[in-house]
């Protein structure tokens, strides 16, 4: 069953006040550092673990730029995680240099926590060097596929760099980026990039499990594709395969006029050369969408979050919609339509939806990444499947203090959410906070329906 249309707004045309049905938010300390870093409902209790700058269990520093997550795999109260990095810049990669792809920062740290002491048991660095790892998803098969939302080619370096490659600092990249890289749930991953996947700025990514099909987001804009992946072989997306891009019938532009609940018919064009994301004729890191907005693709706006339940598959984008602050929609394979089930109404209400998962209670949670984070702190919000948009989390606006050497009032206001995703049995939800970059477990009593 999909989620119902979220179209509910008063008689002055303005959406109704976020509910908070599993109760009123209030401060809640963190069990780790007894700071209140978060509001919750009444009930929940949190812990934070692996905090930016801190040590892994390997020796390395935990990265900042916690992103991304999910869990790969789980033995009795032990659930490991994998959490990317979106880093960029000259400092060189993160964990071992001998096991990295190239000389960049991204990557994934891999969390191995135990439930039943609420403690962080093992961490480590399981994938380096490469560039700004942004979301990502889990495969059926217990392994994470880790996303660069960049695009950068070395035979390229001449060319004046736009204004994205300068800003992420790449000279020392001596490899191609853009791509997906496939993180296994134990040890370190051997570096590789899918070439068939396509070379974009790739968001997030989620394996049909009837299908072996992968879905994939684009974060970019004006103009973004949504893409799926055909494997040759199912479950080894190495061995390559098909890359396809949405069609949404005669709407090229999906950024904008969509109607709630309205259902479009869709295709898939093919993209026929997924490695020329970055060429001379496509200098912004562009040619793949072009591609297939050259076969009739539909192009879309900052496209983020992906998830998949029931046979339905999820997206958002951050900047669609009417009042351009974001939208979430849903996709149905069998039926090949899609349709609108959320849509912020401004930038002072929620907006910026981003890294969204269903959570195992029916409920879709959206974590929020408004631009304008000084007028309202940032919410985790879901949407039931009968269209009810409600809050569970945000981040404590007024928060002050220092740990692990961050300053956290100036971090934590202006920091979205990240990263969610739920333990097998459902009773802990791990979530980001991006900024310092630090890892929640929080658990409570948990309502069906909602989380």
């Amino acid at each position: 069953m999909g989620l119902a249309a979220f179209a509910r707004y008063n008689a002055a045309g303005r959406p109704p006040r976020i509910t908070e049905p599993m109760g009123s938010l209030s401060l809640v300390k963190d069990e780790t550092t007894g700071l209140p870093l978060v509001k919750l409902p009444g009930g929940f209790r949190y812990r934070s673990f692996s905090w930016a700058g801190t040590k892994l269990h390997d020796g390395y520093a935990v990265p900042g730029a916690a992103d991304g997550m999910g869990v790969v795999h789980q033995k009795g109260s032990r659930v490991t995680l994998v959490r990317n990095h979106e880093l960029t810049g000259s400092s060189g990669p993160i964990g071992d240099p001998e096991k990295a792809y190239d000389a960049m920062p991204g990557g994934t740290t891999t969390l191995v926590f135990d439930t039943d002491t609420e403690e962080l048991v093992d961490s480590r660095v399981s994938l380096g060097g490469t560039l700004n790892n942004c979301a990502g998803g889990v495969t059926p098969w217990g392994t994470w596929l880790s996303c660069e939302e960049a695009v950068f080619n070395p035979e390229m370096a001449h060319v004046s760099p736009p204004r994205k490659q300068r800003y992420w600092n790449v000279e020392r990249a001596r490899l191609p980026h853009g791509y997906i890289f496939e993180v296994p749930g134990s040890g370190v991953a051997k570096p590789e990039p899918i070439i068939e996947m396509g070379q974009f700025f790739h968001e997030a990514a989620v394996v049909d499990p009837a299908t072996g099909m992968v879905y994939m987001t684009e974060d970019t804009g004006p103009k973004a594709g949504f893409y799926r992946f055909l494997p040759d072989v199912r479950g080894q997306l190495s061995r390559g395969g098909k890359l396809q891009m949405m069609k949404v019938i005669d709407r090229p532009n999906m950024s904008d006029y969509l109607v709630m609940g309205q259902k479009m018919d869709v295709e898939w064009v093919d993209i026929l050369d997924p490695a020329a994301g970055l060429t001379p004729k496509h200098p912004n890191g562009d040619g793949v969408v072009h591609q297939g907005l050259a076969a009739g693709g539909s192009a879309f706006v900052a496209l983020e979050g992906c998830a998949i339940s029931e046979g339905r598959v999820y997206f958002t984008s951050k900047l669609s919609g009417r009042a351009m602050a974001g939208y979430v929609l849903e996709y149905h394979p069998e039926l090949e339509q899609i349709w609108m089930v959320y849509q912020s109404a401004g930038h002072d209400y929620f907006s910026g939806p981003d890294n969204i998962v269903v959570s195992p209670r029916g409920g879709l949670v959206i974590c929020e990444d408004r631009l304008n984070a000084e007028k309202g702190a940032q919410n985790v919000c879901g949407l039931t499947r009968d269209g009810e948009f409600f809050r569970f989390c945000q981040i404590n606006s007024r928060l002050k203090g220092v740990y692990a050497g961050h300053n956290l009032a100036k971090t934590a206001l202006y920091s979205e959410w990240a990263g969610a995703t739920f333990s097998e049995d459902g009773e802990w939800m791990f979530i980001n906070i991006y900024n310092p970059g630090v890892t929640l477990a929080i658990t409570g009593p948990w309502q069906e329906g909602y989380f």
